[in-house]
C-alpha cells in the first residue's frame, strides 16, 4: 500500500476562496472524477469535497512517484496549468502509512478545525461510494476506506461522550441565534445540503420560524414541509425578498447567489430595521465579502467558523489523547496485515534460495565425495538437505517478519544486498510482486 496516495488542500493551509479552486460542483462529479483518474494515469481515486478540504486519495501502479502526481490533480481540479513551484506550494502530499494515517484522523474528524466534527463520516461515505460507482474504487482504497470508518466508529463515541455531536453548522447556528436572541425574526437558509438541513431542524426545533430558500422549489419545499417553515425559488427570493433577521447559504454554486443589489434589498426589509446576518458556508463564498461590505451587512464565511473551530483546537486534541491511540493502534494492525501479505512470498523465494543452496552442495559431493552412494542412499540425503535447509531458512525468517513490519521491505532487500546480491534481486522481485498491498513506514507530510 505504499503506493497509496493522497493529494489535497485544506482549512490547514488556505483560505476558503483558494478551496473554491478545487472543488468541483455536486452535479459536475459524476463526469469529471473519472476525468481526474485518467489525467493522473491510476485506476483507483476517490475525490473528497466538503467546507473545508479538497482530497483526492488514489493508488498508483508502476514506480511513478505520489508526489508526481500532484501538478496533474492540480491542472485536473483548477482546469489550468500550475506556474512553477504552485503545485507544490499549493497541494500537500501524504502517501503510504502517512496516507492511511491522514484519511483516518480526517474520517474520525480529527483533523477536522472543528475537533470531533460529526458530519465528515458521511461525507466521506458519500464520496467513497460515489467512486465505487464511477467504478474507480479498487481493493487497495476499498480496504484503506474501510478501515478508516471503523476507526471513525471508535472513535466517535470517545468525542460525542465529551464534547456532543461537534459540526461547523453548530458554530454558525451559535451565531444565528445569538442574533434572534437580540432581534427575533424569521431565518432563511438558502440552498438545501446537510449544512443547510441541519440548521433548519436545529432552528424550527427552538420555536424560530424558516423559511427555505432553493433554486429548485420542489427541494426547497420538501424540507419546508418537514420543518413546519415555508419555501421559495431563489429567483423569487432576490427578485422580492421577504423580512428575515438572519440567513444560513450554502450552495455548490461556483458564483455567489447573492449580490450586493440582493444584500440591500434585504437590509432594506429586515423588520428589526438592523442589517441581517449573513453565515455563508458556501466554497467558493455564496457571497462576495466585498459586497457584503458594500451592502453593510455583516457577514461571517467558512473562513471566521474554521478560525472560531480552531481556536481551542490544542486543549480539545489533548482530550481526545485515547482517541490518537485509537488511531494508532489501527495503523499498527493494518501495517501487520500488509507485512504479513508481503512476507509470505519474500520467506518462500529465501527458501527456494536455501534449498537451491542445499541441493547444489550434495550434488557436487555426489559428483566428488561420494560418487559411489546409491540411488536410494542419494534421495535419503537430499531429503535430509531440503529438511535442513528448510529450519536454516525459518532462523532469518522470523527476524525479517519483524524487519519488514518496522521498517519495511526495502530494509530487508538492503540487509542482502552486499552479502547476497542474488538473492536481494528475488526478494525484490517477491515484494514487488505483493507491493500493491504493503505500507510503507510513514513520512512526514509535503
Amino acid at each position: 500500500m505504499h503506493r497509496i496516495g493522497v493529494v489535497g488542500i485544506s482549512w490547514r493551509h488556505r483560505r476558503a476562496d483558494a478551496l473554491g479552486a478545487f472543488t468541483i460542483p455536486r452535479d459536475e462529479r459524476a463526469e469529471r472524477v473519472p476525468r481526474i483518474a485518467a489525467a493522473v494515469g491510476v485506476r483507483e481515486l476517490v475525490y473528497l469535497a466538503t467546507c473545508n478540504r479538497v482530497e483526492v486519495a488514489f493508488a498508483i501502479d508502476g514506480a511513478t512517484p505520489i508526489a508526481a502526481c500532484r501538478r496533474q490533480l492540480f491542472a485536473a481540479l483548477a482546469g489550468r496549468d500550475p506556474q512553477p513551484g504552485e503545485a507544490e506550494h499549493t497541494l500537500r502530499v501524504w502517501q503510504g502509512e502517512g496516507a492511511a494515517e491522514h484519511l483516518f484522523l480526517m474520517t474520525a474528524g480529527l483533523d477536522s478545525a472543528r475537533v470531533g466534527e460529526s458530519e465528515i463520516a458521511g461525507q466521506v461515505r458519500e464520496a467513497v461510494d460515489q467512486s465505487r460507482a464511477l467504478g474507480l474504487l479498487g481493493p487497495r482504497l476499498e480496504k484503506v476506506f474501510a478501515e478508516a470508518m471503523k476507526v471513525a466508529k471508535h472513535v466517535r463515541p470517545v468525542t460525542e461522550g465529551r464534547i456532543g455531536r461537534v459540526s461547523l453548522a453548530e458554530i454558525a447556528l451559535r451565531h444565528v441565534i445569538e442574533r434572534m436572541e437580540r432581534t427575533p425574526g424569521r431565518v432563511a437558509v438558502v440552498g438545501v445540503s446537510p449544512m443547510t438541513e441541519q440548521c433548519a431542524r436545529t432552528l424550527a426545533a427552538r420555536g424560530i420560524p424558516v423559511l427555505v430558500v432553493n433554486r429548485t422549489l420542489e427541494r426547497a419545499q420538501v424540507l419546508a414541509a418537514e420543518i413546519g417553515g415555508e419555501s421559495r425559488a431563489l429567483g423569487a427570493f432576490r427578485d422580492a425578498p421577504d423580512g428575515v433577521e438572519a440567513l444560513v447559504v450554502a450552495t455548490g454554486a461556483r458564483e455567489p447567489v447573492l449580490d450586493r443589489s440582493d444584500l440591500e434589498r434585504l437590509a432594506a426589509r429586515a423588520p428589526s430595521g438592523e442589517s441581517p446576518l449573513v453565515i455563508d458556508m458556501g466554497v467558493p463564498p455564496n457571497v462576495a465579502p466585498e459586497d457584503a461590505a458594500a451592502a453593510d451587512v455583516p457577514r461571517i464565511g467558512m473562513d471566521d467558523i474554521s478560525e472560531e473551530a480552531a481556536a481551542d483546537r490544542g486543549w480539545v486534541l489533548m482530550e481526545f489523547a485515547d482517541a490518537r491511540a485509537i488511531v494508532d493502534s489501527a495503523l499498527t494492525d493494518l501495517r501487520r496485515h500488509a507485512a504479513e501479505r508481503l512476507i509470505g512470498p519474500m520467506i518462500a523465494q529465501l527458501r527456494v534460495r536455501y534449498r537451491h543452496t542445499a541441493l547444489e552442495g550434495i550434488e557436487r559431493l555426489f559428483e566428488r565425495d561420494l560418487a559411489g552412494l546409491g540411488e536410494k542412499e542419494r534421495d535419503t540425503i537430499r531429503r535430509w538437505a531440503e529438511t535442513l535447509a528448510r529450519r536454516f531458512a525459518h532462523v532469518p525468517s522470523v527476524g525479517l517478519r519483524d524487519l519488514v513490519f518496522e521498517a519495511g521491505p526495502s530494509a530487508v532487500e538492503a540487509f542482502f544486498e552486499h552479502s547476497e546480491p542474488d538473492l536481494a534481486r528475488e526478494l525484490h522481485a517477491a515484494a514487488e510482486l505483493m507491493g500493491a498491498e504493503y505500507l510503507e513506514p510513514a513520512g512526514d507530510e509535503s
